[in-house]
């Protein structure tokens, strides 16, 4: 490994804690390769409208740290890419292979300008909207993405699939008139400004060899195909609590409007489940996902700034707020803005006269429940990435039984695997609030900086030649 690459750094995963272990390192002093699967860095934090106990607005929080991250001097930023090899080098570092998917827009030549988005035609569901919301199939992911360019969406595209289809001899690649046909659509290729449009674009797999890795995957929801007691994701105003924050964003389709999905009316009335899924171990997830309790109560409170003569009930088996001043943020829920909590768990959510019906039992009263609901908001249970075990699995760190990472001593070295040289953060160890997200990662950074400082040492004091294999 040559000198630089045994202190450069890889972070996988631009979430709030992919981005604050980057910014340490790099703002140390020290290069960083970071990696996003996704079009843009933010991971779950850009869907966020405000963040608990403070309601402070999450993308105020996060643009300037992601802006930071797209302009840092020493930070190589991979988005809309994956790790797909990794190899240890001689020196005990790693030589990481990672595939950026085709994006069938030249970055270099894009501005950003939007005229692309604009122009196009064709919308499909978004997933970033968590589907209550459209997007173009050429697209980023939020008015505030870093980078701001767009990825077209190749199984959606016309232009695209038409011109495979003639190359693949599926269609006709003449018209009736014998002339050579041309691929339906192509808009956003036709007014771009700059000629950024390549609809020959290619996947591309460049090497990069780092010193060290910190793994900060992050985490999905529970799909609601998993709940069919409460609709198995059937029901268009049964929603998960990220769809939720896209409702109450600024910048979501509703424009922080809270609007139910299916015909666009205020709710006037909105359920919350709490432990959908959590804390079920036929479900398979025995664990509680810990954030649930308190961003419920902040949604709850949200709902009602919006909705001042809406109500708001929650349905919880026990609330767990544990942290500082999160016991008292759920008392303002209740005392403050009168979100009605009952105890007790929900069986069964239908649709019925254009309602929702929401059947449970309250265990404080011991009588069962029927609310009428407009909407109906599931704190699904947090899980691991789909992919998170197998890139764990390329760089030799171990998964528990639910998918999550394991630290090689949860408690006196909670950041560090059991693979020498690399480090884990955030909520792909396990559920956690962005406060322990942040300081995990800042800890990881701190680990790999220490590492990447006594290689430094012993290159400057070794004679010529031992400095590295002393490292």
């Amino acid at each position: 490994m040559s000198a630089a690459g045994s202190t450069t750094a890889l972070v996988v995963g631009a979430g709030i804690g992919g981005i604050t272990a980057a910014l340490d390192i790099a703002n140390s002093g020290f290069p960083v390769v970071l990696v996003e699967r996704e079009p843009s860095i933010g991971g779950h934090m850009a869907q966020l409208s405000e963040t608990f106990p403070t309601l402070d607005c999450s993308q105020c929080i996060m643009t300037p740290r992601t802006v930071e991250v797209g302009h840092h001097d020493l930070v190589r930023l991979h988005t809309y890419s994956e790790i797909e090899s990794v190899r240890r080098s001689d020196s005990g570092g790693f030589v990481v292979g990672i595939r950026r998917r085709a994006a069938y827009v030249d970055w270099d030549k894009c501005t950003g300008c939007g005229v692309c988005q604009e122009k196009c035609p064709f919308k499909v569901e978004s997933a970033f909207e968590r589907g209550i919301g459209p997007r173009k199939v050429i697209y980023t992911l939020s008015p505030q993405a870093v980078p701001n360019k767009p990825v077209l969406d190749a199984e959606h595209c016309r232009y695209l699939q038409s011109k495979w289809d003639m190359q693949a001899g599926r269609i006709p690649s003449v018209d009736k008139q014998g002339q050579p046909a041309s691929p339906k659509c192509g808009a956003c290729a036709k007014l771009c400004p700059t000629g950024a449009l390549n609809w020959d674009q290619q996947d591309t797999l460049v090497e990069e060899e780092v010193g060290a890795v910190i793994l900060a995957t992050g985490y999905d929801l529970l799909p609601a195909s998993r709940l069919p007691e409460y609709g198995g994701g059937e029901l268009k105003d049964v929603v998960d609590g990220l769809a939720f924050e896209r409702l109450l964003a600024a910048s979501g389709p509703t424009a922080g409007k809270v609007l139910r999905p299916s015909d666009g009316a205020v709710p006037k009335h909105v359920v919350f489940v709490q432990c959908s899924g959590s804390r079920d171990p036929e479900r398979g997830v025995p664990y509680c996902s810990k954030i649930c309790c308190l961003y419920v109560a902040k949604q709850a409170m949200l709902y009602k700034h919006r909705v001042p003569d809406g109500e708001a009930s929650v349905f919880y088996i026990d609330v767990r707020a544990g942290g500082k001043g999160y016991e008292e943020f759920v008392t303002r829920a209740q005392e403050e803005h009168h979100v009605r909590y009952l105890r007790g768990k929900v069986s069964r959510i239908y649709s019925q006269d254009g309602r929702l019906i929401v059947k449970g039992v309250d265990t404080l009263s011991h009588r069962a429940v029927e609310v009428q609901a407009d909407l109906v908001v599931l704190a699904t249970a947090i899980v691991p990435r789909v992919s998170t075990p197998a890139v764990a699995g390329l760089f030799g760190v171990a998964a528990d039984g639910n998918g999550f990472l394991v630290s090689g001593d949860e408690e006196m070295a909670p950041v560090e695997s059991g693979a020498e040289g690399v480090f884990l953060a955030g909520a792909a160890l396990g559920p956690k609030d962005i406060p322990e997200t942040v300081a995990q990662a800042s800890g990881a950074a701190a680990k790999v900086l220490s590492l990447f400082l006594r290689r430094r040492m012993l290159e400057t004091t070794a004679p010529a030649g031992e400095g590295m294999r002393a490292a």
